[in-house]
């Protein structure tokens, strides 16, 4: 148990006597400015404008519908 010990705290110490990483570089700077100007504006367009409803047309037998929809038939 002490071997455990003693191995967790050298790990911590020699983790914290490492060098200094390198700092990360500056994003603000690699950035793209956006122009205004050329983007177009996106106008309101209706998720459900080629909707067509296809609703059950009558309660049928589900073994003839399967045996129509078979690759035999």
């Amino acid at each position: 148990m002490k071997i455990y010990l003693s191995m967790g705290a050298s790990a911590l110490v020699l983790g914290a006597c490492a060098y200094e990483p390198t700092p990360l570089p500056d994003v603000a700077a690699q950035q793209a400015v956006t122009n205004t100007s050329i983007s177009s504006s996106t106008g309101y367009q209706n998720p459900l404008a080629g909707f067509t409803y296809r609703g059950p047309t009558e309660p049928r037998d589900w073994r003839t519908v399967n045996e129509e929809q078979t690759e035999g038939h």
